[in-house]
């Protein structure tokens, strides 16, 4: 067995996301940024396709997400509450990254395999962000599964999907312990 590295696996089993909403300024620069881009980017994808991208998302280009929101919310007849919160992901935000999932061709590697890679760089930028000593949350939201919000917004092309907004900065409340999972209840063990 290689040596243990107790300290991260102690990160791992005590980690816990900061609610987004939560988070403010200051958020990392672009230096300290790009280190946690380049820790996510050491997420295995099956092959070497790099199937994801980053979009850093700064203040300015949230705001604007924000107004794209709420035409969104008024073009789907999103509930008031609903929309609410959705345009609120980017209007309180002062720096998200957007994981795009970029699938490409492959005849070895199946596209939901490529999908599952994205959604580990998303972890790992989380994680990565969290143990740098940043507030950090993987949020979604409404409007990342509208094509026009997403090509319109963001210029993702037609095979490009969210995987997740990676919200980023300084944690400002300590949230609440939650309930974890029964992993034993949630665990089969097969020896044969």
């Amino acid at each position: 067995m290689a040596d243990a590295n107790r300290a991260a696996l102690d990160f791992l089993l005590t980690r816990r996301s900061r609610p987004a909403k939560t988070l403010s300024g200051p958020v990392p620069d672009r230096a300290a940024l790009m280190e946690l881009l380049t820790a996510a980017g050491r997420t295995p994808d099956h092959g070497k396709l790099e199937p994801w991208r980053f979009i850093v998302l700064e203040k300015a280009a949230l705001t604007r997400l924000s107004h794209l929101a709420q035409e969104t919310a008024t073009r789907l007849n999103i509930d008031p509450d609903k929309a609410a919160k959705g345009v609120a992901q980017y209007a309180s935000a002062d720096l998200a990254v957007a994981v795009v999932a970029a699938p490409k061709i492959s005849d070895k590697v199946p596209a939901i395999e490529q999908l599952y890679s994205a959604g580990a760089v998303c972890l790992s930028l989380l994680n990565a962000a969290l143990a740098s000593g940043w507030g950090a949350n993987w949020l979604s939201g409404w409007a990342s599964h509208d094509r026009d919000f997403v090509e319109r917004g963001l210029g993702l092309a037609a095979h490009e999907t969210i995987a997740g907004f990676i919200h980023i900065g300084t944690e400002t409340a300590t949230p609440p312990e939650r309930p974890r999972p029964d992993i034993a209840a949630l665990t089969t063990w097969c020896a044969e």
